[in-house]
């Protein structure tokens, strides 16, 4: 580009941060004063504001070619040589996020309009939606951890309230106590990674850690000598002490926390509890900006992760796990909301396993793409229960594509992307992880067998790729396929096809007594009795879903050469790769252009011929037929043969399985009668000991031991002279053999 260096303004992006928190601050302080029209309208126009200045920001990064803008503007507090600040890292990366999160949320502010109409606290729900925006762009555009930690934790309050937002109902009560101690769990794995990196480089800026990303290479902490002492004897446990990579140790926390919030298992049981706040719009901003906070910041900590294979096999590992095993529970939901949060947490499996292949710019890809069709199915299901009269059972629905059209045309579309269909949007993301899975699975094979051959030659203390967990990975995304197809149409028949159930279901005064729990929860105010027509949504529902449905369709198409593969999108013309510089891999070779790490650039030598050429490819591979398997299985089985489920689930094979994932594993017993009870037992055992043993035996005991001291004593002072001669005697005696005793 000629002429002057297109710099990016100061004041513009101070505008992006400020204007939704000013939204908030006028819907929630005064809410009274400008009511209902006011909230929304001063709400919608501060995220409206934030949303073109993003696209602005982003369409001069990468239009224009202006420098990414890093800079600290306030300096709030000096502690010794360490200094907070508020600062702004502003590259494609930050940019990127700024765009989906202020445009998913200006849609969902919309959308609010019409689903919250009835709502007392209305104006209320608009500040808290507002705020969460604020604090995910604070989290986002941070150029330091302090203030990423301050916008991950602001986020999380603001969950809170939004999960609680209906504060006297009690499945929100205890949705929002889960939420509240799965998080903690995750912040401390966080905030002991950010005091590890703050040990190591002795700041918290993100360009001066990363620049010096190399000195935690080799750095090691003794955890462990091996041996136990007690009572002045020595055991040795183990031959050698256990001496942890700070790499390793500093990455796995920062990972832990990321599990919290993007819900990865065993820390991702919140997340589907998350709608008891005003369905699906608490479910959607938890599900398409919240839990990205922990994708995109692995992504950005990518200088830190590329230093520990072993933080990397962790983050497969874990990535995998939910992928495949949170699917599987999908299947088995009959709550429309719940289907769809539990594919959101599969999906955020397939960003974690991307993340754990070293393939950071797919996983970022996938975080945006699912933003836009898991908005749209959320939505869609949120539309689906405004004309079901807030039914929220999939089995009292059916046959309602007649009755709601564009919420079927968009929900069919979101599905569709959601598989992974060729040549919508999230077939491009979804099948370059599987492809990536696959490369880490032969590098991993091909390491794993020079390492043998070497054998005593192999370098001391190298550790390539675990060649079980790269299995493991591919193999967990591959069925995923399946059965992320399977669920989601199974959704799709169950909810607008097949015979009308809806009218069955209030005739025979079923609804609000299914033995399924998960339903039925938003009913506020909106009471019904006896069958009712289903109908269309109003246009404040129906406009997000058609915004939502046209990038669902086309912008994996249009960017994945841009953003992924360093090309125009046609395919043909190479381009500066979109995260170069945000994203960064080790090079062992200077020389190369290209580290041998990146992932998603080894495939693009393979794959990469233009997004035909790449849907085409697709359609020959593994993932296309498995879900095309999931989608011809779930048409036999609710379309053609709909008696069928209901036999299979009876089946003792069946009943077994089916039991095992609605308890979803027990993972909800592990947190609630485990973690939780486990600490409040734990807290009445040390109530009990200090009741009986400290207040007890110990205060009280020798209180009553003074007192019956005194008792006796109290006796011998009877005025008799002999008693106190008698006492005398006694004491001489006591005294004179204690001198007996201890004289030498």
């Amino acid at each position: 580009m000629t002429g002057m260096e297109v710099l990016l303004s100061k004041n513009v992006l101070l505008a992006i941060v400020l204007a939704p928190l000013l939204g908030s601050i006028i819907a929630g302080l005064f809410g009274r004063l400008v009511g209902r029209a006011g909230a929304h309208t001063a709400t919608i126009l501060g995220v409206a504001v934030s949303c073109a200045l993003s696209c602005w920001v982003l369409y001069q990064l990468v239009v224009q070619g202006a420098s990414p803008f890093n800079e600290n503007l306030y300096t709030f507090f000096e502690v010794g040589n360490y200094t907070g600040h508020v600062g702004f890292m502003i590259d494609k990366l930050t940019a990127m996020m700024m765009v989906v999160v202020t445009f998913v949320s200006l849609l969902v502010h919309l959308y609010t309009i019409g689903y919250m109409a009835e709502d007392p606290g209305y104006q209320r729900f608009f500040s808290y939606i507002s705020l969460f925006t604020f604090s995910m762009l604070m989290l986002v555009m941070s150029n330091n951890f302090l203030q990423l930690f301050f916008g991950w934790e602001a986020v999380g309050l603001v969950s809170y309230l939004l999960i609680g937002f209906w504060f006297k109902r009690p499945t929100a009560i205890f949705a929002n106590m889960k939420a509240f101690l799965v998080n903690r769990v995750g912040d401390f794995g966080f905030l002991l990674g950010i005091g590890c990196v703050l040990l190591m480089f002795g700041t918290l800026d993100y360009a001066t850690v990363f620049a010096n990303a190399t000195l935690l290479a080799g750095k090691a902490v003794p955890v462990w000598s091996g041996a136990v002492s007690m009572f002045g004897q020595t055991w040795q446990v183990l031959d050698q002490p256990v001496i942890w990579s700070m790499a390793t140790l500093t990455c796995i926390c920062l990972f832990i926390g990321a599990m919290g919030k993007s819900a990865q298992v065993p820390l991702h049981v919140w997340l589907p509890d998350s709608m008891e706040g005003p369905t699906p719009i608490s479910a959607l901003i938890h599900a398409a900006t919240m839990v990205t906070a922990g994708i995109f910041m692995v992504a950005r900590m990518s200088p830190l992760f590329e230093l520990s294979q072993t933080a990397l096999d962790f983050v497969l590992f874990i990535g995998a796990t939910t992928a495949l095993f949170t699917g599987l529970i999908g299947i088995v939901q009959n709550d429309i909301k719940r289907v769809v949060a539990y594919s959101t947490l599969s999906q955020l499996g397939y960003m974690t396993v991307a993340l754990g292949v070293s393939a950071y710019s797919a996983a970022v890809f996938h975080l945006m793409t699912h933003a836009f069709f898991k908005a749209l199915l959320f939505l869609a299901a949120g539309s689906v229960i405004i004309g079901m009269h807030h039914e929220q059972d999939m089995r009292k629905m059916g046959g309602l594509r007649k009755y709601m059209p564009i919420t079927w045309i968009t929900s069919l579309i979101g599905t569709l992307a959601l598989v992974g269909t060729p040549f919508f949007s999230g077939f491009y993301s979804k099948d370059t992880i599987i492809e990536a899975a696959k490369h880490h699975q032969h590098v991993a094979h091909e390491v794993g067998e020079k390492v043998a051959e070497m054998g005593v030659m192999a370098a001391q203390g190298y550790q390539g790729p675990s060649e079980w967990i790269a299995n493991y990975g591919y193999w967990a995304v591959l069925l995923g396929v399946f059965v992320t197809s399977f669920y989601s149409f199974r959704l799709l028949y169950l909810t607008f096809h097949g015979k009308e159930r809806f009218r069955d279901a209030h005739d025979g005064h079923a609804h609000g007594h299914d033995a399924h729990d998960d339903h039925a929860h938003d009913d506020h105010g909106h009471g019904h009795h006896g069958a009712h027509e289903p109908h269309e949504s109003p246009w404040v529902v129906t406009v997000p879903l058609v915004l939502l449905a046209i990038p669902s369709i086309f912008i994996g198409f249009f960017t994945i050469g841009p953003m992924l593969f360093g090309t125009d999108w046609t395919g043909h013309h190479e381009a500066t790769p979109f995260f170069l510089g945000a994203i960064d891999f080790l090079r062992l070779d200077p020389t190369t252009a290209i580290s041998a790490r990146d992932t998603v650039m080894s495939l693009k030598e393979e794959f990469w011929h233009g997004p035909v050429g790449y849907a085409i490819h697709g359609m020959q591979m593994p993932p296309f037929w498995l879900a095309l398997g999931g989608f011809l299985l779930a048409t036999f089985l609710y379309l053609f043969k709909p008696e069928l489920p209901g036999k299979i689930r009876n089946s003792t094979v069946g009943a077994f399985l089916t039991n095992i994932l609605d308890k979803k594993y027990w993972a909800d017993h592990l947190w609630i009668n485990g973690f939780a009870g486990g600490g409040v037992k734990l807290g009445k055992v040390s109530r009990a000991i200090d009741s009986h043993v400290i207040d007890g035996a110990a205060v009280n005991g020798t209180a009553k031991l003074v007192d019956l001291g005194a008792q006796l004593l109290r006796k011998t002072q009877s005025g008799y002279l002999y008693h106190y001669a008698f006492a005398m005697i006694v004491g001489l005696i006591l005294l004179l053999g204690a001198v007996i005793k201890f004289w030498q």
